[in-house]
């Protein structure tokens, strides 16, 4: 047993568990408050104290029938060289699998919730925010993999400087036939006041980020429950306008590429809504959004058309295809290209070409 100040000890339990006491009378009675706490050592620096109830990162893993791989995702949680964290484990009500028993397995530093509806990914992902008690926020999937050192660095940056609301890092995509790739091996990415940057490119892979708390709430609404694909990059994109984005230049999470994980076609289609969903998000939270960004309007808005276009072609339409990429063509030689080959049948000029491009992503 060690003192610690009037009334206030701490008591070794056993290696790594203590309890720390306060006590107190009331109402001419003594009370004790007892906190359990778990010791952190790092870089041989002097013993710190883990306070379970106020974690500095709260990790939000949703899930969905995920079990294949949870084991894997919540170990590289637990296997971080900074250990001051918790996990928001929220489990939708429709999932049948053993996700549940496997999660429970890992003890309280994990906190299970399970919806009592079924929920698309965003609302349950507010839901699991809620629950958050940390200082920062983290997401991972129930699929992909933390580095060790990924929340120890990243922390450093968000710390370093209050202005700071996201901190993102470099990623390695990889598939089960053992092929890698880097996102950021032959550029480097954007930091600083990056929104015009991210409206033009959306760079930041949702299981590298560490958000600060403040930045969230800074927001109307975290996620928009509205969106399937891109509610992540809804996000950040609100977030880059209030806040400054750092990252640190090396990968610090695995992403794992599965094959047919989302219908090419059915990814096309949900694109082209909710890209129109997401300007009508930022044209509330940015001031005069339309009047001082109508490059980066103009490019949101050919990407979507340009989905748009490929969907007439692959049903035939094809002069509505050339329709809507005709506003386009002065823009680049690619956009010319395609809309000339709308003139050709889509089964034996695109698909063969969209193949050859994708084939190099490791889902094949």
């Amino acid at each position: 047993m060690e003192a610690n100040g009037n009334n206030r000890y701490v008591y070794l339990v056993s290696k790594g568990l203590y309890l720390d006491a306060v006590n107190y009378s009331k109402n001419n009675q003594i009370c004790v408050e007892i906190n359990v706490t778990m010791p952190i050592l790092k870089n041989n620096q002097s013993e710190k104290l883990y306070n379970s109830s106020t974690p500095t990162v709260s990790v939000i893993m949703n899930c969905l029938n995920c079990e294949k791989y949870l084991r894997e995702a919540i170990d590289s949680v637990f296997a971080q060289t900074y250990e001051d964290w918790e996990i928001i484990f929220w489990e939708d009500n429709a999932s049948k699998d053993g996700s549940e028993n496997i999660a429970r397995s890992y003890g309280r530093k994990l906190r299970y919730f399970r919806s009592d509806v079924s929920l698309p990914l965003y609302g349950s992902r507010n839901l699991a925010v809620q629950e958050a008690r940390g200082k920062y926020i983290a997401i991972l999937d129930c699929d992909d993999l933390w580095l060790p050192t990924k929340l120890e660095e990243q922390i450093q940056l968000l710390e370093s400087d209050e202005e700071i609301g996201l901190v993102y890092s470099d990623i390695i995509s990889f598939s089960e036939k053992g092929k890698e790739r880097r996102s950021f091996e032959f550029k480097k990415p954007h930091r600083g006041n990056v929104f015009s940057e991210l409206l033009f490119e959306n760079f930041i892979n949702t299981q590298t980020v560490l958000i600060r708390k403040e930045a969230f709430d800074s927001l109307n609404t975290p996620f928009d429950g509205r969106l399937i694909m891109s509610g992540d990059y809804d996000a950040f994109l609100r977030i880059s306008y209030k806040w400054e984005i750092d990252y640190v230049d090396k990968p610090l999470a695995r992403y794992r590429v599965h094959r047919n994980s989302k219908s090419w076609r059915d990814g096309r289609k949900l694109v082209t809504v909710e890209i129109d969903l997401m300007m009508d998000n930022l044209r509330k939270a940015v001031n005069e959004f339309d009047k001082n960004y109508p490059e980066e309007i103009r490019h949101l808005k050919r990407r979507r058309d340009v989905q748009l276009s490929l969907l007439d072609w692959e049903n035939g339409d094809r002069k509505n295809a050339r329709t809507r990429l005709h506003f386009y063509v002065r823009d680049g030689i690619s956009y010319l290209t395609l809309y000339l080959l709308t003139y050709l049948s889509y089964r034996y000029f695109f698909y063969p070409f969209y193949r050859l491009y994708t084939k190099n992503l490791m889902a094949d």
